[in-house]
């Protein structure tokens, strides 16, 4: 799968996503959907394509790139984070604590799952 088809189907999978919060009116981020329907596709194909993997791979290399727009629009309501501050913080908290758990519970599933046929080699992709 070439650099430009695995982009082009990371946006397709994002679109499709936004579209479908849209007009289902889901109370959903529209690029969590699409991840969702991205995993459902993979899963039906049965494997990671090796362009797509390619592609995911140097995005993630430069994965502070794309906190750039997040970080813009926290300068931009400064104002309300000001007076809403521990919801906030609260907030960052819950979801980083969230993260982790699922992360671990994820993890744990995956070696037991695998227990039977051998050692899980983390740092192979």
């Amino acid at each position: 799968m070439p650099v430009l088809l695995a982009v082009f189907s990371l946006f397709f999978m994002q679109i499709a996503g936004e579209t479908l919060v849209r007009l289902a009116a889901l109370p959903l981020p529209g690029p969590l959907v699409g991840m969702l329907l991205m995993l459902v596709a993979l899963m039906a194909y049965g494997k990671v394509p090796d362009g797509l993997r390619r592609t995911c791979q140097h995005l993630l290399k430069h994965l502070m790139l794309l906190f750039i727009p997040a970080v813009a629009g926290i300068i931009a309501y400064f104002g309300t984070l000001q007076r809403e501050w521990i919801s906030f913080l609260a907030a960052c908290i819950g979801g980083v604590a969230l993260t982790i758990a699922v992360t671990a519970l994820t993890l744990r599933w995956m070696m037991r799952r695998s227990k039977g046929s051998g050692p899980i080699d983390l740092t192979r992709p």
